[in-house]
C-alpha cells in the first residue's frame, strides 16, 4: 500500500496511474501539482486526486512514493524543485520516454543519480492529453519498461515493480542506452512519420481534398500525429542521436523503395511487402492473419 503518492503531472499518464492505483485499492492519499489549476480542479473534480499543490516542493513534502509525469523539457527543473524536499525513505519514479535524458538531469541537479530514484517508461498511451483523458485500465497488460542503475535501492525498484503490477502491468528491466534504442526505433520513428507525413500533405495547395477523401488506413496511420507536440519535440531533442540514425536508416529504405517503383520491379516490391507482412504478423499480431 502506498500512503501518500504525489504525481507530478496530471494528465493522461499520471491521471491513469493515479486512477488505477485508487481502482486497486493500492494508494491512501494521491497529492497532485502541476501548472493548470483548472486541471488540477478537474483532476480532484473527478476523483484523480485528493488535492493538490502548485509548487513540487510542497507537493511531495510527506510523500512515499513520487510519480513524474512531465515532458523531458521540464524533468531538471522538476528535479532542482523537489531536491532536497524529499521524505529520507521516498521512492521517486517517472514516465519519461527517454531514460538517457532523465539520467543525466538527474545527475545535473543531484550530482550522483539518488539510490531512491527509480527510471521508468511505461509503454502506453494515447494521442489525447489532460486528466479528462485518462483512464483506469491504460496499463492494464501493457509493458512498463524500468532502467534502473548500478546504484538503485533494490527496495526502491520493488516497490515500483510492485505499483506497476498492481496496475494490472507487465514490467520489464532494461539498460537505459538500451531501452533508448529500441524505443527510438518502436515509438519515436513511428511519430516522426505520422508527423511529417500530415505536415507534408497539409502543405500541398489541394490539402483540403486530399483530408476529405482520406480513407480509414491513413486516419489509423496517423492517429499519432494528433499527440502532444510539446512533449514530443522534448522527446526528439532528448534521444537525438538514436532518432537520427532511425530515421537515416528509413531514410535509405524509402530510397530504395521509390527506386524499386521507378524501375517497375514488380518482384523486389513483393518481396518487400511479403517481408513486412511477415514480421507484423509475427511480431505484433501473433499470429498470421489473411
Amino acid at each position: 500500500m502506498i500512503a501518500r503518492l504525489t504525481v507530478i503531472g496530471v494528465g493522461l499518464i499520471g491521471g491513469s496511474l493515479a486512477r488505477a492505483l485508487r481502482a486497486a485499492g493500492a494508494v491512501d492519499q494521491i497529492v497532485g501539482c502541476g501548472r493548470s489549476v483548472a486541471n488540477l480542479e478537474r483532476a480532484r473534480e473527478l476523483g484523480v486526486i485528493d488535492r493538490y499543490a502548485q509548487d513540487p516542493a510542497q507537493a511531495v513534502q510527506g510523500a512515499d512514493l513520487v510519480f513524474i509525469a512531465v515532458p523531458l523539457g521540464a524533468m531538471r527543473d522538476t528535479f532542482a524543485a523537489i531536491k532536497g524536499r524529499l521524505r529520507d525513505d521516498a521512492v521517486v519514479t517517472d514516465g519519461g520516454s527517454v531514460k538517457g535524458s532523465v539520467v543525466t538531469d538527474a545527475q545535473a541537479i543531484f550530482g550522483d543519480v539518488p539510490t531512491h530514484l527509480v527510471p521508468g517508461h511505461p509503454i502506453a498511451g494515447t494521442e489525447h492529453s489532460g486528466v479528462e483523458a485518462s483512464f483506469p485500465t491504460l496499463y492494464r497488460d501493457r509493458c512498463v519498461i524500468l532502467t534502473p542503475l548500478p546504484a538503485t535501492d533494490s527496495e526502491a525498484l520493488d516497490r515500483v515493480t510492485r505499483m506497476w503490477r498492481s496496475c494490472g502491468a507487465q514490467v520489464t528491466t532494461m539498460d537505459v542506452a538500451h531501452h533508448d534504442q529500441i524505443l527510438a526505433a518502436t515509438s519515436h520513428l513511428p511519430h516522426m512519420l505520422a508527423f511529417g507525413l500530415v505536415d507534408a500533405l497539409a502543405r500541398l495547395r489541394e490539402n483540403d481534398e486530399i483530408f476529405r477523401y482520406a480513407a480509414g488506413g491513413f486516419r489509423d496511420f496517423t492517429r499519432i500525429a494528433s499527440s502532444d507536440p510539446i512533449m514530443w519535440r522534448d522527446i526528439c531533442i532528448a534521444n537525438q542521436e538514436q532518432l537520427g540514425k532511425m530515421l537515416r536508416q528509413f531514410g535509405d529504405e524509402m530510397l530504395d523503395l521509390a527506386a524499386t517503383i521507378r524501375r517497375g520491379d514488380g518482384d523486389h516490391l513483393l518481396e518487400i511487402f511479403q517481408r513486412a507482412k511477415d514480421a507484423r504478423d509475427r511480431y505484433v499480431d501473433g499470429t498470421r492473419q489473411s
